[in-house]
Protein backbone atom coordinates (compact mmCIF):
# COMPACT_ATOMS: atom_id res chain seq x y z
CA UNK A 1 0.00 0.00 0.00
CA UNK A 2 1.87 3.34 -1.61
CA UNK A 3 -1.34 5.04 0.29
CA UNK A 4 -3.36 4.43 3.05
CA UNK A 5 -6.52 3.64 1.30
CA UNK A 6 -8.47 1.20 4.20
CA UNK A 7 -10.88 -0.42 0.99
CA UNK A 8 -7.34 -2.15 -0.18
CA UNK A 9 -7.63 -4.42 3.36
CA UNK A 10 -11.22 -6.04 1.85
CA UNK A 11 -9.12 -6.89 -0.87
CA UNK A 12 -6.14 -8.17 0.72
CA UNK A 13 -7.70 -10.12 3.72
CA UNK A 14 -8.85 -13.58 2.92
CA UNK A 15 -10.33 -16.20 5.35
CA UNK A 16 -8.95 -18.61 7.10
CA UNK A 17 -8.71 -21.89 4.61
CA UNK A 18 -11.86 -23.46 4.74
CA UNK A 19 -10.49 -26.73 2.68
CA UNK A 20 -8.06 -26.64 6.13
CA UNK A 21 -10.66 -26.37 8.59
CA UNK A 22 -12.62 -29.35 7.12
CA UNK A 23 -10.16 -31.99 7.03
CA UNK A 24 -9.40 -30.89 10.99
CA UNK A 25 -12.78 -31.78 11.17
CA UNK A 26 -12.33 -34.86 9.37
CA UNK A 27 -9.78 -35.81 11.46
CA UNK A 28 -10.88 -34.82 14.83
CA UNK A 29 -13.35 -37.83 14.42
CA UNK A 30 -10.83 -40.16 13.63
CA UNK A 31 -8.85 -39.20 16.99
CA UNK A 32 -9.14 -41.80 20.02
CA UNK A 33 -10.75 -39.12 22.34
CA UNK A 34 -14.27 -39.19 21.96
CA UNK A 35 -15.68 -36.39 19.73
CA UNK A 36 -16.76 -33.48 21.88
CA UNK A 37 -15.12 -34.68 24.79
CA UNK A 38 -12.47 -32.07 24.29
CA UNK A 39 -15.12 -29.24 24.02
CA UNK A 40 -14.40 -26.00 22.96
CA UNK A 41 -10.56 -26.81 22.29
CA UNK A 42 -11.98 -29.08 19.51
CA UNK A 43 -13.01 -25.55 17.62
CA UNK A 44 -10.10 -24.02 18.25
CA UNK A 45 -7.82 -26.70 16.92
CA UNK A 46 -10.00 -26.23 13.89
CA UNK A 47 -9.68 -22.56 14.04
CA UNK A 48 -5.97 -23.11 14.18
CA UNK A 49 -5.57 -25.35 11.71
CA UNK A 50 -7.30 -22.90 8.84
CA UNK A 51 -5.29 -20.20 10.18
CA UNK A 52 -2.27 -22.31 9.58
CA UNK A 53 -3.49 -23.95 6.30
CA UNK A 54 -2.16 -27.08 7.61
CA UNK A 55 -3.38 -30.47 9.00
CA UNK A 56 -2.44 -31.71 11.60
CA UNK A 57 -2.22 -28.53 13.42
CA UNK A 58 1.37 -27.18 14.38
CA UNK A 59 2.30 -26.49 17.76
CA UNK A 60 1.94 -22.85 18.97
CA UNK A 61 5.68 -22.31 19.26
CA UNK A 62 6.62 -18.12 18.69
CA UNK A 63 3.45 -16.47 20.61
CA UNK A 64 4.17 -12.67 21.60
CA UNK A 65 2.56 -10.37 23.64
CA UNK A 66 1.97 -7.06 21.76
CA UNK A 67 1.09 -4.03 24.35
CA UNK A 68 0.47 -0.67 22.84
CA UNK A 69 0.56 2.33 24.91
CA UNK A 70 -0.53 5.97 25.06
CA UNK A 71 -2.07 8.20 27.13
CA UNK A 72 -5.43 9.62 26.93
CA UNK A 73 -6.49 13.84 27.25
CA UNK A 74 -9.70 12.75 28.87
CA UNK A 75 -8.26 11.38 31.80
CA UNK A 76 -7.25 14.99 33.05
CA UNK A 77 -11.56 14.80 34.09
CA UNK A 78 -10.68 11.75 36.78
CA UNK A 79 -12.60 9.41 34.62
CA UNK A 80 -10.23 6.84 35.28
CA UNK A 81 -9.17 5.15 38.53
CA UNK A 82 -5.25 6.24 37.65
CA UNK A 83 -3.99 9.67 38.21
CA UNK A 84 -3.63 10.94 34.60
CA UNK A 85 -0.71 11.07 32.57
CA UNK A 86 0.40 8.05 34.16
CA UNK A 87 0.31 5.34 31.46
CA UNK A 88 4.69 5.77 31.65
CA UNK A 89 4.58 3.80 35.18
CA UNK A 90 2.20 0.96 34.04
CA UNK A 91 5.07 0.76 31.10
CA UNK A 92 7.68 0.72 33.34
CA UNK A 93 6.32 -1.89 35.60
CA UNK A 94 6.20 -4.08 32.66
CA UNK A 95 9.52 -3.92 31.35
CA UNK A 96 10.74 -4.23 34.94
CA UNK A 97 8.58 -7.58 35.13
CA UNK A 98 6.26 -6.04 37.82
CA UNK A 99 2.86 -6.21 36.06
CA UNK A 100 -0.10 -8.66 36.37
CA UNK A 101 0.85 -9.34 32.13
CA UNK A 102 4.50 -9.60 32.75
CA UNK A 103 4.36 -12.02 35.38
CA UNK A 104 2.10 -14.13 33.43
CA UNK A 105 3.96 -13.43 30.48
CA UNK A 106 7.34 -14.71 32.45
CA UNK A 107 5.24 -17.59 33.39
CA UNK A 108 4.29 -19.25 30.06
CA UNK A 109 7.65 -17.84 28.53
CA UNK A 110 6.14 -15.33 26.14
CA UNK A 111 8.29 -12.74 25.55
CA UNK A 112 6.67 -9.07 25.60
CA UNK A 113 7.00 -6.16 23.11
CA UNK A 114 5.79 -2.82 24.54
CA UNK A 115 4.54 -0.24 21.55
CA UNK A 116 5.09 3.74 23.08
CA UNK A 117 2.03 5.06 20.24
CA UNK A 118 1.34 8.14 22.85
CA UNK A 119 3.26 8.18 26.37
CA UNK A 120 3.05 11.60 28.01
CA UNK A 121 6.39 11.84 29.43
CA UNK A 122 10.08 12.86 27.80
CA UNK A 123 10.97 9.62 25.19
CA UNK A 124 14.44 9.44 26.45
CA UNK A 125 12.71 8.14 30.24
CA UNK A 126 11.62 4.87 28.32
CA UNK A 127 13.94 2.59 25.61
CA UNK A 128 14.34 3.35 22.52
CA UNK A 129 12.62 0.42 21.28
CA UNK A 130 10.04 0.87 22.92
CA UNK A 131 9.26 4.88 21.56
CA UNK A 132 10.48 4.47 18.29
CA UNK A 133 6.83 4.19 16.62
CA UNK A 134 5.73 7.32 19.04
CA UNK A 135 3.29 9.37 17.27
CA UNK A 136 2.71 12.31 19.76
CA UNK A 137 2.95 12.50 24.13
CA UNK A 138 -0.85 12.18 24.87
CA UNK A 139 -3.87 11.88 22.65
CA UNK A 140 -6.55 14.94 22.40
CA UNK A 141 -9.70 15.12 25.04
CA UNK A 142 -12.19 14.13 23.30
CA UNK A 143 -14.98 15.57 24.83
CA UNK A 144 -14.17 18.66 23.88
CA UNK A 145 -11.42 18.45 20.95
CA UNK A 146 -10.57 15.74 18.48
CA UNK A 147 -7.98 13.42 19.41
CA UNK A 148 -5.75 13.37 17.07
CA UNK A 149 -4.95 15.33 13.80
CA UNK A 150 -5.41 13.66 10.09
CA UNK A 151 -1.95 12.95 9.76
CA UNK A 152 -1.54 11.83 13.25
CA UNK A 153 -3.96 9.41 12.61
CA UNK A 154 -2.74 8.41 9.73
CA UNK A 155 0.83 7.73 11.39
CA UNK A 156 -0.32 5.66 14.01
CA UNK A 157 -2.38 3.39 12.23
CA UNK A 158 0.74 2.61 9.53
CA UNK A 159 2.90 2.22 12.78
CA UNK A 160 0.73 -0.10 14.02
CA UNK A 161 0.83 -1.96 10.49
CA UNK A 162 4.61 -1.89 10.81
CA UNK A 163 4.48 -3.78 14.04
CA UNK A 164 2.33 -6.27 12.95
CA UNK A 165 4.51 -6.69 9.30
CA UNK A 166 7.60 -6.99 11.78
CA UNK A 167 6.04 -9.67 13.89
CA UNK A 168 4.50 -11.96 11.21
CA UNK A 169 8.68 -11.57 9.56
CA UNK A 170 10.05 -12.74 12.80
CA UNK A 171 8.04 -15.81 12.64
CA UNK A 172 5.21 -15.03 15.77
CA UNK A 173 2.34 -17.36 15.00
CA UNK A 174 0.07 -15.88 17.53
CA UNK A 175 -0.36 -12.40 19.32
CA UNK A 176 -1.66 -11.97 22.72
CA UNK A 177 -2.75 -8.30 22.25
CA UNK A 178 -2.92 -5.72 24.92
CA UNK A 179 -3.29 -1.98 25.79
CA UNK A 180 -1.40 0.03 28.41
CA UNK A 181 -3.21 3.51 28.88
CA UNK A 182 -5.04 5.88 31.38
CA UNK A 183 -8.28 6.78 30.08
CA UNK A 184 -8.25 4.33 27.66
CA UNK A 185 -11.74 3.04 28.42
CA UNK A 186 -13.23 5.96 27.63
CA UNK A 187 -12.61 6.37 23.94
CA UNK A 188 -12.98 2.93 23.42
CA UNK A 189 -16.38 2.67 24.91
CA UNK A 190 -17.11 6.18 22.84
CA UNK A 191 -15.88 4.16 19.63
CA UNK A 192 -18.40 1.39 20.57
CA UNK A 193 -21.51 3.49 21.40
CA UNK A 194 -21.40 5.23 17.97
CA UNK A 195 -20.52 2.37 16.06
CA UNK A 196 -23.41 0.28 17.94
CA UNK A 197 -25.74 3.24 17.70
CA UNK A 198 -26.07 3.40 21.48
CA UNK A 199 -26.31 5.70 24.13
CA UNK A 200 -23.34 6.67 26.43
CA UNK A 201 -25.16 5.12 29.71
CA UNK A 202 -25.08 1.84 27.81
CA UNK A 203 -21.28 1.67 27.59
CA UNK A 204 -19.99 3.21 30.26
CA UNK A 205 -18.52 1.13 32.74
CA UNK A 206 -16.68 1.40 36.24
CA UNK A 207 -12.81 0.00 34.65
CA UNK A 208 -10.88 -2.37 36.24
CA UNK A 209 -9.97 0.11 39.24
CA UNK A 210 -13.90 0.47 40.03
CA UNK A 211 -14.78 3.55 39.66
CA UNK A 212 -17.36 5.81 42.18
CA UNK A 213 -20.94 6.80 41.21
CA UNK A 214 -19.22 10.69 40.52
CA UNK A 215 -16.16 9.34 38.25
CA UNK A 216 -18.86 7.00 36.50
CA UNK A 217 -21.32 9.88 35.47
CA UNK A 218 -18.00 12.03 35.29
CA UNK A 219 -17.17 9.45 32.45
CA UNK A 220 -20.47 8.82 31.13
CA UNK A 221 -20.48 12.73 30.33
CA UNK A 222 -17.08 12.56 28.23
CA UNK A 223 -18.79 9.75 26.13
CA UNK A 224 -21.47 11.63 25.45
CA UNK A 225 -20.00 14.81 24.58
CA UNK A 226 -17.33 12.84 22.16
CA UNK A 227 -20.51 10.97 20.25
CA UNK A 228 -21.72 14.14 19.36
CA UNK A 229 -18.39 14.63 16.96
CA UNK A 230 -18.20 10.57 16.25
CA UNK A 231 -21.51 10.50 14.88
CA UNK A 232 -20.95 13.21 12.01
CA UNK A 233 -18.02 10.36 11.04
CA UNK A 234 -19.30 6.79 11.30
CA UNK A 235 -18.51 6.90 7.39
CA UNK A 236 -14.85 7.24 7.47
CA UNK A 237 -13.07 4.72 9.79
CA UNK A 238 -9.68 7.28 9.97
CA UNK A 239 -11.99 10.53 10.80
CA UNK A 240 -13.71 8.58 13.79
CA UNK A 241 -10.10 7.10 15.62
CA UNK A 242 -8.97 10.70 15.16
CA UNK A 243 -12.49 12.72 16.24
CA UNK A 244 -12.97 10.39 19.22
CA UNK A 245 -10.19 7.55 19.39
CA UNK A 246 -6.62 8.11 19.89
CA UNK A 247 -2.70 7.33 18.71
CA UNK A 248 -2.58 3.47 20.67
CA UNK A 249 -6.52 2.86 19.60
CA UNK A 250 -5.51 3.71 15.97
CA UNK A 251 -2.84 1.85 15.91
CA UNK A 252 -3.84 -1.24 17.55
CA UNK A 253 -6.72 -0.82 14.51
CA UNK A 254 -3.74 -0.90 12.22
CA UNK A 255 -2.40 -3.65 13.71
CA UNK A 256 -5.28 -6.37 13.13
CA UNK A 257 -6.13 -5.41 9.91
CA UNK A 258 -2.54 -5.87 8.86
CA UNK A 259 -1.98 -9.01 11.26
CA UNK A 260 -4.99 -10.22 9.54
CA UNK A 261 -3.77 -9.36 5.79
CA UNK A 262 -0.60 -11.33 7.31
CA UNK A 263 -2.32 -14.54 8.45
CA UNK A 264 -1.08 -13.64 12.25
CA UNK A 265 -3.74 -14.80 14.29
CA UNK A 266 -4.47 -12.40 17.22
CA UNK A 267 -6.27 -13.06 21.23
CA UNK A 268 -8.00 -10.05 21.92
CA UNK A 269 -7.69 -8.72 25.83
CA UNK A 270 -10.53 -6.28 26.64
CA UNK A 271 -12.79 -3.30 26.02
CA UNK A 272 -9.81 -1.14 24.27
CA UNK A 273 -8.67 -4.25 21.44
CA UNK A 274 -12.13 -5.06 21.06
CA UNK A 275 -13.36 -1.34 19.94
CA UNK A 276 -10.43 -1.39 17.77
CA UNK A 277 -11.58 -4.84 16.22
CA UNK A 278 -15.20 -3.57 15.69
CA UNK A 279 -13.55 -0.79 14.24
CA UNK A 280 -11.28 -2.73 11.78
CA UNK A 281 -14.23 -4.81 11.39
CA UNK A 282 -15.58 -2.05 9.89
CA UNK A 283 -12.99 -1.87 7.18
CA UNK A 284 -12.50 -5.57 6.26
CA UNK A 285 -15.53 -7.72 7.17
CA UNK A 286 -13.37 -10.83 7.10
CA UNK A 287 -10.85 -9.43 9.58
CA UNK A 288 -12.62 -11.06 12.88
CA UNK A 289 -11.78 -14.73 11.44
CA UNK A 290 -8.40 -14.07 12.53
CA UNK A 291 -8.95 -12.99 16.22
CA UNK A 292 -10.01 -14.77 18.67
CA UNK A 293 -11.74 -13.02 22.09
CA UNK A 294 -9.54 -13.93 25.33
CA UNK A 295 -11.71 -13.08 27.98
CA UNK A 296 -14.75 -11.06 29.58
CA UNK A 297 -13.71 -7.46 30.99
CA UNK A 298 -16.80 -6.58 32.64
CA UNK A 299 -16.84 -3.66 30.78
CA UNK A 300 -20.45 -2.91 29.20
CA UNK A 301 -18.74 -2.03 25.73
CA UNK A 302 -16.67 -4.79 25.52
CA UNK A 303 -19.79 -7.06 25.72
CA UNK A 304 -21.49 -5.15 22.87
CA UNK A 305 -18.50 -4.79 20.51
CA UNK A 306 -18.03 -8.86 20.82
CA UNK A 307 -21.73 -9.28 20.49
CA UNK A 308 -21.56 -7.29 16.92
CA UNK A 309 -18.29 -9.28 15.64
CA UNK A 310 -19.86 -12.21 17.29
CA UNK A 311 -16.88 -13.46 18.81
CA UNK A 312 -17.29 -15.51 22.23
CA UNK A 313 -14.85 -14.79 24.98
CA UNK A 314 -12.78 -17.64 25.65
CA UNK A 315 -12.69 -17.38 29.64
CA UNK A 316 -14.76 -15.14 32.22
CA UNK A 317 -13.04 -15.16 35.63
CA UNK A 318 -13.81 -11.76 36.78
CA UNK A 319 -10.21 -10.50 35.97
CA UNK A 320 -10.50 -6.74 35.43
CA UNK A 321 -6.68 -5.64 35.23
CA UNK A 322 -6.59 -5.32 31.57
CA UNK A 323 -3.31 -4.13 30.24
CA UNK A 324 -2.76 -8.02 28.35
CA UNK A 325 -3.97 -10.05 31.20
CA UNK A 326 -6.76 -11.72 29.39
CA UNK A 327 -5.53 -12.16 26.39
CA UNK A 328 -2.51 -14.13 28.12
CA UNK A 329 -4.64 -16.33 30.19
CA UNK A 330 -6.30 -17.21 27.61
CA UNK A 331 -2.96 -17.92 25.47
CA UNK A 332 -2.46 -21.43 27.49
CA UNK A 333 -5.90 -22.71 26.13
CA UNK A 334 -4.93 -22.11 22.55
CA UNK A 335 -1.82 -23.45 22.97
CA UNK A 336 -3.65 -26.62 24.52
CA UNK A 337 -6.18 -26.87 21.17
CA UNK A 338 -3.21 -26.65 19.30
CA UNK A 339 -0.75 -29.43 21.28
CA UNK A 340 -4.04 -31.68 21.41
CA UNK A 341 -4.87 -31.59 17.62
CA UNK A 342 -1.12 -31.59 16.52
CA UNK A 343 -0.60 -34.72 18.87
CA UNK A 344 -3.13 -36.80 19.88
CA UNK A 345 -2.98 -40.31 17.94
CA UNK A 346 -6.19 -40.87 14.98
CA UNK A 347 -7.57 -44.14 15.30
CA UNK A 348 -6.47 -46.81 12.07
Amino acid sequence: MSALNLDDFAHLIERPDGGARRDAEERRQRLAVPPGALGRLDDLGEWLAAAQQRVPVRPIERPRAVLFAGDHGVASLDVSGRRAGTTKDLVQDVLDGASPAAVLARRAGVPVRVVDIAVDCDPAELPEEVTRHRVRRGSGRIDIEDALTPEETERAFRAGMAVADEEADAGTDLVALGDLSVGGTTPASALIAALCGTDASVVTGRGGAGLDDLAWMRKCAAIRDALRRARPVLGDQLELLAATGGADLAAITGFLLQSAVRRTPVILDGVVSAACALVAQRVAFRAPDWWLAGQVSGEPAQSKALDRIALNPLLDHGVTAGEGTGSLLALPLVQAAAALAADLPVRD
